[in-house]
């Protein structure tokens, strides 16, 4: 009896797996979910090739909210600046170097690795960048998302 259960469990788990292996992959509905697979991200790189960003949402340019991936080449640092309107980030990648302040001063810079998360405080000066390798980091706010030299010679 024992046995003949064993042999109908064992029957029932092969017959799961082999279904759950041969079920087809189910097509998303783009009216309700839309996504982009990591491997067709579209990177952009910035005029000077310091950095590359990838647009996920909105235009930084115009009003309204904005989503984009921003990938800071090893070496480049953003001198300081600030924004009109608070933005909000995520390191997803690597190490991003954040600093404060009108005096560019890239040894005063504090490292942030990935998971953190940090605001970009409206009309507030900084500077960051990478360092001795990549970062890449997630950009959201509300538009038009300009920036502003602000850096004390």
């Amino acid at each position: 009896m024992q046995y003949s259960f064993v042999r109908l469990f064992m029957a029932a788990a092969f017959i799961l797996i082999s279904g759950c292996a041969a079920t087809p992959r189910i097509a998303l509905d783009p009216a309700a979910v839309r996504y982009i697979p990591l491997d067709q991200i579209q990177w952009k790189d910035n005029a000077a090739g310091t950095a590359a960003n990838a647009p996920l949402y909105g235009d930084p340019t115009k009003p309204g909210p904005y989503a984009y991936f921003n990938k800071w080449k090893p070496g480049n640092m953003s001198r300081p600046h600030f924004h009109e309107n608070d933005r909000y980030i995520s390191v997803l990648a690597g190490t991003w170097w954040v600093g404060s302040g009108k005096k560019f001063d890239p040894d005063s810079t504090v490292p942030l690795g990935a998971g953190s998360t940090v605001i970009h405080t409206g009309k507030q000066v900084h500077y960051d960048g990478a360092k001795q390798g990549e970062a890449i980091l997630l950009i959201h706010g509300i538009g038009p998302a300009t920036s502003t030299p602000a850096e004390e010679k």
